[in-house]
């Protein structure tokens, strides 16, 4: 079983869907195909820079392009309750029980409010994850209506991660526009979730550097 082959099987697009619905309702950013497909690609990208199997790759992708279904149930403590539905999806599809582990764990342990980087595997989706701000992921596009959430996706201009040739350091590097909001601001929403990518990256043998407007924030 792929990765094409879960991103394009309809049951599951329809959980997706109905989640970032759901989360539309509440006021968040983006978290439907656009997320899931940024953060499969980042988390694939990890791994692979790194020289791990490429099933483990794959793997990575399907976990990233699963993560957030569990907002289909609810917000709260949506990390556990997407694992669960994860974990049913990919049993009824037969995935081996070691793969299906990898994947729920690191679905289950891929939120701030609770998630550790518990495995190198878990390590790449937090950071994929945590690292996709963008100002295409805000939907209320007037901007007298801004949250702190909506001003700060919508400052960021350009969003790139990448890990150096000696695969010693992972780099996310942004562009804001602090007409719309300021770094103090980022920092305020994103602290916990550029620690948690810190210790990601520690757990994969790398350091995690912070990069706004070309100036070392971390």
């Amino acid at each position: 079983m792929t990765y094409e082959e879960i991103r394009d099987n309809p049951k599951i697009r329809t959980y997706i869907e109905k989640a970032d619905k759901s989360l539309l309702a509440l006021g968040y950013t983006e978290h439907g195909f656009a997320h899931a497909t940024m953060v499969a690609t980042r988390a694939a990208y990890i791994l692979k820079t790194l020289a791990y199997p490429e099933r483990i790759v794959e793997l990575v992708k399907i976990a990233g392009h699963l993560h957030d279904i569990g907002n289909l149930v609810n917000r709260v403590d949506h990390s556990q309750s997407g694992a669960l539905i994860a974990f049913r999806l990919l049993d009824e599809m037969g995935f081996d029980a070691e793969e299906i582990a990898e994947v729920v764990t690191a679905i289950g342990n891929h939120d701030e409010g609770n998630g550790v980087p518990v495995s190198e595997f878990a390590s790449a989706l937090i950071l994929a994850d945590k690292s996709d701000v963008r100002r295409n992921r805000v939907r209320n596009m007037d901007p007298s209506n801004f949250d702190i959430h909506d001003r700060v996706n919508y400052s960021v201009s350009k969003s790139t991660l990448k890990i150096n040739q000696s695969h010693s350091l992972i780099k996310l590097k942004l562009e804001v526009d602090t007409h719309y909001s300021s770094i103090i601001d980022y920092f305020e929403i994103f602290l916990k979730r550029m620690v948690m990518c810190r210790n990601a990256a520690e757990k994969l043998g790398m350091r995690f550097s912070l990069i706004i407007n070309e100036q070392l924030l971390m």
